[in-house]
């Protein structure tokens, strides 16, 4: 027995045990009762204490958990840089041989079948490449995943979203092959201006990477920029982003 139920048994006994009686014995008892009662419901309550303390430690160590998980944001500017090189989708070939867009049967044909897809509505992406004339998306637009790299394809149309160099995949920029063995330094060299503006963003799946910005035009007509990402002072992958 436990609780409010053993105490008020306790306080009954304690008070017939009260009642006059000449046994002394009965009167040692009431005694005895009365300290068992105050230990009972002083125990309970250190009991519940504990158990509050542990939920509130249990709440405590789950949020600091999560708060260590949070990514970090990278910072967005409303004034587009004009310092910084350009890399224009006309000037690079994709595994020497695509454009940024092409259609599904040159994917296969150079790619072969993708290694798996998944719609967008089951991603839910705050941007995508592929829109109808109303602004709407075509439900049945999917992303295709090779070799670690992500395409955006809505019918026949297809288009390069991120480059992972990791398994094979690289990137001819003006003749210039960049592929997982092209270092920091290189690109430093390639983009000078980029290059001095190297930093540090969480990739989700990679940690914190090491990235360069380039812009996408001359003109500066696109929100977005391109994201390259750098591990262990090698290329690691490419992204082109788009605020949402």
């Amino acid at each position: 027995m436990s609780g409010p139920t053993s105490g008020l048994i306790l306080l009954k006994l304690v008070w017939r045990m009260s009642l006059p009686r000449p046994n002394f014995a009965s009167r040692y008892l009431g005694i005895l009762l009365i300290c068992l009662l105050f230990n009972s419901c002083s125990g309970s309550a250190d009991e519940d204490s504990k158990r509050a303390g542990q939920k509130q430690a249990r709440t405590e160590t789950g949020n600091t958990r999560s708060n260590r998980n949070l990514p970090e944001i990278a910072g967005t500017r409303t004034e587009p840089r004009t310092d910084i090189e350009v890399m224009e989708e006309k000037s690079i070939l994709f595994n020497g041989r695509l454009k940024r867009y092409f259609s599904l049967i040159q994917f296969k044909a150079v790619l072969g079948e993708p290694d798996s897809s998944k719609l967008l509505g089951e991603v839910e992406p705050c941007t995508n490449i592929f829109q109808e004339a109303d602004g709407s998306i075509d439900p049945q637009t999917r992303y295709l995943f090779k070799n670690g790299s992500r395409f955006e394809n809505a019918q026949d149309r297809v288009a390069v979203d991120q480059i992972n160099f990791m398994y094979g995949d690289y990137l001819v920029f003006n003749d210039i092959t960049l592929n997982r063995h092209t270092t920091l330094a290189e690109l430093k060299r390639l983009f000078p201006q980029a290059g001095k503006r190297v930093g540090l963003m969480e990739v989700a799946g990679s940690g914190k990477l090491q990235v360069m910005q380039l812009r996408e035009d001359e003109n500066n007509q696109s929100d977005g920029h391109i994201n390259i990402f750098f591990k262990q002072g090698k290329l690691y992958s490419l992204q082109w982003w788009f605020p949402c």
